[in-house]
Order: C-alpha cells, then sequence, then structure tokens
C-alpha cells in the first residue's frame, strides 16, 4: 500500500501541475510571453503545427509573441480535463482548452478548441513544460455579417 507521504506528495504534484495550466492559459491571455516561456524547462519545446515549434525559452517567447498578439485582449482560454499520469519526477497530461472570442458585433463566442499534450519534469524551480504539442480540433466559422448568432456560436 502506498505511504501517506507518497500520497500526498501525489496530489502536491498534480495540483503543482494544474497550477502550471492555469498559469499558461492566464500569460496567454494577457501576453506576458515572458512569464509564459518560464513555463518551460531549460530545453523544453513547444511544437504548434503550422505556427511553428521552438526550442528552449527565449526561443519559445519570440514564437509566442510573433504569433499569438493578434487577439489579446479579446480572447480568453478555458482549460479544462487535465489528464495528469505522474511517474516520479517526470508526467504527461492531456489538457484540453477552449478559446472565448469577442466578436466584431459585441457578442462572445467559441473561437478554438484543441488539446495540449505534455510532457512535464520536475526541476528545482518545480514542475515545468517539457513538450507541449498543441492540436487543434475546431476552428469556428464566424456568423456572417448581420446574422443573429445561432446556438453553435457561442453565447
Amino acid at each position: 500500500m502506498e505511504s501517506l507521504e507518497d500520497r500526498l506528495q501525489r496530489l502536491e504534484d498534480r495540483d503543482a501541475i494544474h497550477q502550471l495550466f492555469v498559469d499558461y492559459g492566464r500569460h496567454l491571455d494577457q501576453g506576458n510571453w515572458e512569464r509564459l516561456a518560464a513555463l518551460f524547462a531549460e530545453d523544453g519545446e513547444v511544437l504548434l503545427g503550422p505556427m511553428g515549434r521552438a526550442k528552449g525559452p527565449e526561443a519559445i517567447q519570440e514564437l509566442m509573441a510573433r504569433t499569438l498578439t493578434a487577439g489579446l485582449g479579446t480572447s480568453f482560454h478555458i482549460i479544462s480535463s487535465p489528464d495528469v499520469i505522474l511517474a516520479g519526477d517526470t508526467a504527461t497530461a492531456e489538457v484540453m482548452w477552449t478559446v472565448v472570442e469577442r466578436r466584431p458585433d459585441g457578442g462572445l463566442g467559441i473561437s478554438l478548441l484543441g488539446r495540449h499534450l505534455d510532457r512535464l519534469s520536475r526541476t528545482p524551480e518545480g514542475w515545468r513544460i517539457q513538450r507541449r504539442k498543441g492540436d487543434l480540433h475546431l476552428v469556428a466559422k464566424p456568423p456572417a455579417a448581420g446574422a443573429a448568432p445561432s446556438s453553435s456560436s457561442g453565447p
């Protein structure tokens, strides 16, 4: 049977990893690329499909600043369903995400759905992303100009 200390450590690790995901979404929405890049290990990498890939915090910061600035101030990332599998000082995770954006008509709508497939490692600074692969599952089609929003285009 697993000791109480081991069970507590597992819960603390899961909590720290979940907070890492929350911080990622917050820094992304705020355009705080330096803090976002600091969530990666020194040799960490991010793979964003056609948007590019980068290895190391400086390159990750540059990639994010170059490719993700357009929606700042009008979008909000919702992080959900983190499935974390711990293995000592490493972990894997699948994290779903949703982006809600303000539409030109002033309404709100879901614009993107996707997931991150992560490898994580415990470092002296805490848990860090070793490798993050972003998969885009759905891109919403914006409503036609003047059209009433449908149930599929958001609240």
